[in-house]
């Protein structure tokens, strides 16, 4: 996808957000629904593998995350959709 679109660096600049968010949801123990690092990769694999297996990565683990987060009910879908709804307001302002 990177050649298609001449990109340099295949690598997206909100990867080290995801990886950052991917930590400090490893280290939570603040809610029961958080999945430890055990469960978020064997989930990330499970996903990555079969539902969004047409997803290159990293956009793969991104959304495996997010279809986690949604599933156990750390954030709901209207949540998550009002998120990416602001953030993509800001990106293209």
């Amino acid at each position: 996808m990177a050649a298609k679109y001449g990109v340099t660096n295949p690598v997206p600049p909100w990867k080290t957000s995801l990886d950052g968010l991917c930590d400090a949801l490893d280290q939570s123990a603040c809610a029961t629904n958080v999945p430890d690092f055990k469960e978020r990769r064997d989930e990330e694999d499970a996903l990555s593998a079969t539902l969004y297996s047409d997803l290159p990565y990293p956009e793969n683990q991104l959304v495996a995350l997010a279809h986690s987060l949604v599933v156990r009910g750390v954030i709901d879908e209207t949540e998550l959709q009002d998120r990416l709804t602001r953030i993509r307001a800001r990106l293209e302002a």
